[in-house]
């Protein structure tokens, strides 16, 4: 049985479980649960920290589990990144206060404040800065005025608590995290890997469906290869033949954030009939 890791709370927690659920996997209807068993899958659910579950994968007491890129370096732990997933994304950043500092280079001798020290003493490592890092557990904006820091490295979304705090971004961003299914570095070797490969296949669907639509039109036999360079599917599009001779039904797959724009070009291309339909579940 396949022993998965999953965000018990944060902002992990219920896009995980959602992405989950999409991908045909039994999740807990309540959120004390800490175990839930999926037979009909074979695969077994922990609701764990998200700060821990690279710990947990990493020792190998379970499979795989589903983190932020930002917490998987961080725990510096022998697990890996097998798939990102697209959700909650966030870019970890210098900070410090109003002109002080330009680049990353002049921290060298400097203290930094900040939650993800693991992570942040292997950037600085890289790069040859010798900067003494300050573990706080949040509130790393405040460390600057309260003596603690000279700068922060943190999580930045809007940037607006900064600026109440007198602080600015500076230097390029230390990392762009997103959600990723992580597992053991070099596992498998448990008797799990096709599991984790159906697991894998069931999420990359859910990305694509997520991402494209089915787009069905109707247009004349000779515009066909113009209507196809607007909608050329992954692979290739299907091409029917209509009761008319003269005409065809075309179907293709087309990225959900074009789908007006690509209507139009085709209405104006002379296609009618034109249709679209959310995809909920696919293999590509």
């Amino acid at each position: 049985m396949l022993r998965v890791a999953v965000p018990n709370k944060g902002s992990l927690s219920e896009a995980a479980s959602a992405m989950l659920s999409e991908a045909g996997y039994r999740q807990r209807r309540d959120s004390r649960e800490l175990v839930m068993v999926d037979p009909d899958n074979d695969i077994e659910f922990f609701f764990l920290r998200p700060r821990d579950i690279a710990v947990y994968v990493g020792r190998g007491t379970l499979d795989v589990g589903i983190t932020g890129r930002d917490l998987l370096l961080d725990a510096e732990v022998e697990a890996e990144e097998l798939l990102p997933l697209g959700f909650a994304a966030s870019t970890f950043r210098f900070a410090g206060p109003v002109g002080d500092f330009a680049s990353a280079e002049e921290l060298d001798g400097k203290r930094l404040a900040t939650s993800y020290d693991g992570l942040l003493r292997g950037y600085l490592a890289e790069r040859g800065i010798n900067a003494k890092v300050v573990r706080l557990d949040g509130a790393v904006e405040s460390s600057v005025r309260l003596g603690v820091a000279d700068a922060i490295a943190d999580v930045v979304e809007t940037g607006n608590t900064l600026k109440a705090a007198g602080m600015e971004i500076f230097g390029d961003p230390i990392l762009k995290s997103e959600a990723v299914l992580i597992r053991r570095t070099g596992g498998g070797a448990n008797g799990t890997a096709k599991e984790v490969d159906v697991l894998i296949r069931r999420l990359q669907g859910v990305l694509v469906a997520r991402q494209y639509v089915l787009m069905d039109y109707d247009i004349r036999k000779e515009l066909v290869e113009k209507a196809a360079a607007l909608t050329p599917g992954l692979e290739s599009p299907t091409v029917s033949p209509l009761r008319d001779s003269d005409w065809v039904a075309v179907r293709s797959m087309v990225p959900k954030k074009e789908t007006n724009r690509i209507m139009d070009e085709l209405y104006d291309l002379g296609a009618r009939a034109i249709l679209v339909s959310s995809i909920h579940a696919c293999r590509i």
